[in-house]
């Protein structure tokens, strides 16, 4: 049986329907904080709140293999912890979402990932750790308020980023569920090809028809422009250093692991953009 936690999220509901393609429904188990929010998705729902250990216990009863999605809380990797050790006590093996290169990247975003997969290694569960690179959709607002703007804003150089789509990562997270022989491996995950920015723009503008212009600032300037948008400041700053960790190489790097995983080539970012504004 395979339990997939934090099923009514965004990557969670695309690995519960890439897995009903290679395993029978009655198979798979929906876990979820609130079970009402995966009640839509045809397989068995249970309980599973990182915050309360005793229902992770009652989620993974049975299971076989357990797809950790990493949470968003501050205390994430506490969380994680906890889904580590009922995942060891169900005696599941553990294949965990986690950050490129996080046992080596200065990023930030990634401390959490690092932690965990230190967890997950001094533990003694049996594991495979997905390291998925960047997404598509984390440029879903960049995207669609750049022809508004004339530009699009960062602080990521002329540094590559191997994106691909989150509908890719869930496909690779449903391969190595579905399959055998993963285990104990640490895979990077990436999309084809890496893309810079200024690629970005230039799709941007090869589909709205307007000239669109790739502005890189300064970190400060960037986090800046972010709370501008909107966004809370402690995570604009996380942002804007992802921006300035993209600009040393962090997210370039193209194994090529996501596409023989998937048997298939990566969604072109080009795609996603038309699909956002064509």
């Amino acid at each position: 049986m395979i339990v997939v936690t934090g099923a009514s999220g965004h990557l969670g509901r695309l690995v519960i329907e890439e897995l009903k393609q290679r395993v029978p429904a009655e198979q798979i188990v929906a876990a979820a904080r609130t079970p009402e929010k995966a009640a839509d998705l045809g397989v068995e729902v249970r309980e599973a709140d990182y915050d309360r250990p005793e229902t992770l216990k009652s989620a993974l009863q049975g299971a076989t293999k357990v797809l950790l999605i990493s949470g968003l809380d501050p205390h994430r990797a506490q969380q994680h912890a906890a889904v580590v050790d009922a995942a060891k006590e169900a005696g599941a093996t553990l294949v965990y979402t986690s950050a490129p290169k996080a046992d080596t990247t200065e990023a930030a975003l990634a401390a959490d990932h690092k932690a965990t997969e230190e967890y997950i290694k001094a533990s003694g569960v049996t594991y495979t750790i997905l390291r998925n690179n960047w997404y598509h959709e984390n440029y879903e607002q960049s995207i669609t308020m750049a022809p508004q703007l004339g530009a699009l804003y960062g602080a990521a150089g002329d540094g590559g980023i191997a994106i691909a789509a989150r509908a890719d990562y869930a496909a690779g997270a449903a391969a190595v569920l579905a399959g055998e022989d993963h285990d104990g491996k640490v895979y990077e995950l990436t999309g084809d090809t890496a893309l810079t920015l200024a690629d970005l723009a230039a799709e941007i503008s090869k589909v709205t028809g307007k000239e669109i212009a790739y502005q890189n600032l300064p970190k400060d300037d960037y986090v800046g422009v972010l709370a501008g948008a909107g966004v809370p400041a402690p995570f604009a700053e996380v942002l804007a250093d992802v921006d300035v960790n993209i600009s040393r190489g962090w997210l370039a790097h193209t194994p090529g692991t996501l596409r023989e995983l998937i048997g298939r080539p990566t969604q072109p970012i080009g795609e996603y953009v038309r699909a956002l504004l064509g």
